[in-house]
């Protein structure tokens, strides 16, 4: 399989640049999920678990394995679809988080809201990370800095010039923007949101949600039930490097690499630019809020 030229990892390498590869691993990845995406029988069958699968989400894993073996050596790597086989390696304080193909119902249902999701993990902190929607041609990244930048499937990384820089906007004390997921809205998203001042959601597929936050064009993104690290990582990354913070419902950091756990993420709240002292108020408003809960 042709990746192109070889950008061998270096010792050293700053949390930016680490980012930059990850970035362009997810736009190599492109071609082969828009191939199976783009033909009328994607291959789909359900996983033990009861969840979706297809033939792009494989074919992605392959291409993101063998780059991230040849340009980012030092690091083991927790892939979705191999984990589900059982193939879990023993991490040390870093390692890579692989979903490639995040919202495989979304990519089912070809609204184009599906994601590559690659992040790295250190001392149980996304520490860089790059998510890349590919039939929106939207790429996403960050490591001390976010950026985004239109790119196309198996394209080249655009040069600084063709990146903006991200920033969280303030969380307004009125008019909160709320991000939901199209395939998980339950009780307690509704109760929390209810308890905000929120006047305007949006449904949103794969962890573009994190990415619109990190934007600034949104302001919470509340997620309850079950995760997996892997769908989380990349997403909060991108975001902490723009300003904004992932933290459980009880205001704590999340953590990864929760092997004793087969790595499950839980419940979590993305927020923008608001401080985890104010966040805990707002979380805290859904219990006492009178507001009735459909």
């Amino acid at each position: 399989m042709d990746l192109g030229p070889i950008f061998t990892a270096r010792p050293g390498l700053s949390y930016d640049q680490i980012a930059e590869i990850l970035a362009d691993i997810a736009l190599r990845a492109g071609p082969a999920i828009m191939r199976v995406y783009e033909r009328g029988d994607p291959g789909a069958r359900l996983k033990q678990d009861r969840s979706p699968v297809c033939e792009a989400d494989e074919l992605a894993e392959q291409v993101i394995l063998e780059a991230l073996s040849l340009r980012l050596p030092q690091w083991r790597v927790i892939a979705e679809e191999a984990a589900s086989r059982g193939v879990i390696p023993v991490c040390g304080r870093g390692f890579l988080l692989v979903d490639p193909l995040d919202g495989t119902k979304e990519f089912l249902d070809r609204n184009g809201e599906f994601t590559v999701n690659i992040a790295l993990i250190v001392d149980g902190t996304p520490r860089a990370g790059a998510v890349y929607a590919p039939a929106l041609g939207k790429l996403w990244f960050g490591g001390e800095r976010a950026f985004a930048c239109d790119a196309t499937p198996g394209g080249s990384l655009p040069a600084a010039a063709g990146r903006r820089e991200l920033h969280v906007r303030p969380v307004p004390s009125q008019d909160v923007i709320a991000l939901t997921s199209r395939s998980h809205l339950d009780i307690e998203t509704e109760r929390l949101l209810t308890a905000l001042p929120v006047t305007e959601r949006r449904a949103i597929g794969s962890s573009i949600k994190f990415c619109l936050i990190a934007e600034g064009l949104a302001d919470v993104y509340p997620r309850f039930g079950p995760t997996m690290e892997w769908d989380v990582a990349a997403g909060e990354a991108v975001l902490r490097a723009a300003g904004g913070q992932v933290r459980s419902p009880d205001g704590e950091l999340l953590c990864y690499g929760k092997k004793s756990d087969a790595y499950r993420s839980g419940s979590f709240i993305a927020w923008g630019g608001i401080g985890p002292e104010r966040a805990a108020e707002y979380v805290r408003a859904p219990l006492t809020s009178t507001a009735k809960v459909p």
